[in-house]
């Protein structure tokens, strides 16, 4: 089967109703990327809420069948949202082995000399190191973003086999998954969306590693050596009491999806109970890592 794909640009503001009208009108994919990728404008992350409207300029790209009235439907759309049509171009696709081509995007991801994320369509370059088997799919984490290769790297160097560790935010299990393989003695990970839980508990699976994965409201009141938490900067700063008191004293935390600017917003909010500071940084991101004080203590 072929394809025709429609592609141009708007502000970011409008990118959500050209989709949506998009769809209504016959498309059957939708693929937003910053206009600006590739240049030295390129806005290389999203907002707090991962939304594209982020990118001041967007390039839409739809997917039609070969047959469809693409002019039509362009004109309709922009009809719906009163929003002039923009210039656009049209190319037509051959057929192809769509699912080999999505594949071949995805290859195996190096954390470090020793630890690697490998689809499943590929063989681990290394069948020594520690290998995370994991496709890429609807939750998120694969390796390929640097806060999660932060996040793997730090529990490297912090997981034994004495170890508890609790995942916040799990996604696709891969923190946890990683702990569990690095020796880890007990692994739990939590995450508010069910998808995620579900992807999570199929990786591990997958894996042969055991861990917990559960709704963030049914931990229950366990306390863990190591919490790693790879979120945004927003979510972080409110759960910083959460998280204190999930941590036994002496115990590590890592908090990472915040970019460099807000370091200092980040570690206040985790000050009053932990040694906090920048653990390390990669493409304007970084990850924040430190110990549990013991004692009690409140916010100044």
């Amino acid at each position: 089967m072929s394809f025709r794909a429609l592609s141009f640009e708007v502000p970011g503001a409008q990118v959500d109703a050209w989709s949506d009208a998009l769809l209504d009108s016959g498309a059957l994919s939708i693929d937003v990327a910053d206009s600006a990728a590739g240049t030295p404008e390129e806005v290389a992350i999203y907002d707090e809420h991962g939304e594209s409207g982020a990118w001041p300029r967007v390039r839409v790209t739809a997917l039609f069948a070969a047959d469809a009235d693409v002019a039509e439907s362009m004109a309709r759309a922009g009809r719906t949202n009163g929003y002039e049509v923009p210039a656009y171009t049209v190319a037509n696709l051959a057929d192809a082995d769509w699912v080999r081509a999505t594949q071949a995007q995805f290859g195996p991801v190096r954390i470090d000399d020793r630890l690697w994320v490998v689809p499943s369509w590929c063989d681990p370059p290394d069948p020594t190191a520690t290998n995370l088997a994991l496709d890429p799919g609807v939750a998120f984490g694969t390796g390929s973003h640097p806060t999660t290769r932060m996040c793997l790297r730090w529990l490297r160097e912090v997981v034994s086999p004495e170890t508890s560790v609790l995942d916040y935010g799990c996604g696709s299990g891969i923190l946890a998954i990683a702990a569990a393989k690095l020796g880890a003695l007990s692994v739990t990970g939590v995450d508010i969306e069910p998808q995620a839980i579900a992807a999570s508990i199929d990786n591990a699976r997958r894996n042969g590693v055991e861990a917990r994965f559960v709704a963030v409201d049914l931990l229950g009141n366990a306390a863990f050596d190591v919490i790693v938490a790879n979120i945004l900067a927003k979510p972080l700063v409110a759960l910083a009491p959460l998280l204190a008191q999930r941590v036994r004293p002496g115990g590590r935390v890592a908090v990472a999806g915040l970019l460099t600017p807000q370091v200092d917003e980040v570690s206040a909010a985790y000050s009053p109970w932990f040694n906090i500071a920048p653990s390390r940084a990669e493409d304007g991101w970084t990850l924040l890592a430190g110990e549990r004080r013991f004692g009690l203590a409140t916010r100044p």
